[in-house]
């Protein structure tokens, strides 16, 4: 099935893209739902042996190199097919971006870099037939977004639970002499509604899991006239599967859990070089314990274990292990080859990241899944809505911009 190159899915593409959306993510369920980090072996392997095989002789470098844009590996089949599906199913275009011409240093004040262009580029992509009139800031932090919205002098109203965030966040709006108050406010408690009317523009940027799905019911129940919201942290939810919010959704025969809900997430593009290196030598060490802690119970069930301070890295590796195993009830032999235990984590790490490879064909797909969900919700509920890309995935993974207003 071809689609449109248009800047944006509009309401006419919306459903036709998730059900496709939903068949590709169903058949190919047996590929996305197993974890390599915590099965030995993973059930499709049996399945495909060659592309198995391949897969585990590459190094960690190999995994890397292709991490953020798996459908580019030259992998045996058929996974050159479903990345080519995947990619398909996943094309989604730049939404158009409107200059913002020149802004006030102060409105940079404790942003960072990163951050800042996130920011930026979100307020760059807000286009609606009618020019917003009162701005909502959810989950706003210190408001920087909804600060440089407000500069056009229209009202400024920002919720966040943290009262000291809001605290500074006025004080900063104060600075500039903008009309706008930042409330403490619990979005997800009951009456958070009462904030909310028809005039509002209510914008969220990366609100996690319940957050954004509280917006988006109390926006439409109250009329707000326009939503932009770019989700974040699906899995952030309070029940262990996903409830969804579309007719078409809940119709739908894919289901999804807590965990599942975790594998959009599963991207690096903007972690550094030190932190990549920490995170390897983590999970190098607790594959390798994992490997310990199944010879030790006679067991081949992956053992959950609780995180430790990254200080723990800095311990000696049986150390390391000693202690995570006292954590667990576990007493290791004393007889243990504490090198080749480490070298064997090491490998398994190498397998596991490129095993993952697999997984990571249907990290966008299921991620535009879920904002189908959402934005089939508030075409239902009377909007107009369009979906794109905000930023380059360089500047953050969750780069999906959901924009909707009442028609």
């Amino acid at each position: 099935m071809q689609y449109s190159n248009d800047a944006s899915l509009t309401d006419s593409a919306l459903l036709q893209r998730f059900q496709a959306l939903d068949g590709f993510l169903l058949e190919h369920r047996s590929l996305w739902t197993p974890k390599p980090f915590t099965q030995l072996e993973l059930p499709w392997e049996k399945d495909l042996p060659e592309l198995a095989a391949w897969l585990r002789q590459r190094t960690i470098e190999d995994a890397d190199a292709v991490h953020n844009s798996p459908e580019l590996l030259q992998a045996p089949a058929p996974f050159p097919d479903i990345a080519a599906r995947a990619a398909e199913l996943s094309l989604i275009d730049a939404l158009p971006a409107r200059p913002l011409g020149k802004l006030p240093n102060q409105l940079t004040v404790d942003v960072p870099g990163r951050k800042w262009q996130q920011i930026e580029a979100f307020a760059s992509s807000l286009s609606f037939a009618q020019p917003p009139r009162q701005w909502l800031d959810w989950c706003a932090g210190k408001g920087h977004l909804g600060r440089l919205l407000a500069r056009d002098g229209k009202p400024l109203l920002s919720l966040d639970f943290d009262l000291a965030l809001v605290q500074e966040g006025q004080r900063l709006s104060d600075r500039l002499h903008l009309d706008a108050t930042h409330r403490q406010q619990d979005v997800l408690a009951p009456g958070t509604g009462v904030h909310l009317n028809g005039e509002h523009t209510a914008i969220a940027l990366h609100a996690c899991g319940d957050l954004h799905v509280r917006l988006l019911q109390q926006a439409s129940q109250r009329g707000c006239r326009q939503l932009a919201i770019a989700p974040c942290c699906y899995n952030r939810i309070d029940g262990e599967t996903y409830s969804p919010l579309s007719h078409a959704a809940r119709s739908a025969k894919l289901s999804l859990s807590k965990e599942d809900l975790r594998l959009p997430l599963i991207e690096t593009v903007t972690a550094g070089a030190r932190v990549r290196r920490q995170r390897d030598a983590s999970m190098a060490r607790r594959l390798a314990f994992d490997l310990l802690q199944r010879t030790i119970r006679g067991s081949n069930d992956y053992l959950s274990v609780p995180p430790v301070p990254p200080t723990w890295l800095a311990k000696p590796f049986a150390d390391y292990c000693r202690e995570l195993a006292a954590l667990k009830g576990i007493e290791v032999p004393a007889a243990t080859d504490w090198a080749a235990l480490e070298a064997a984590g090491w490998q398994r790490l190498a397998e596991v990241r490129n095993l993952e490879l697999v997984r990571g064909l249907f990290r966008r797909p299921m991620e535009l899944w879920l904002l189908l969900d959402r934005a089939l919700f508030l075409a239902e509920q009377g909007y107009s809505v369009s979906l794109g890309s905000f930023c380059p995935p360089q500047t953050t993974p969750r780069n999906l911009l959901l924009l909707a207003e009442r028609t």
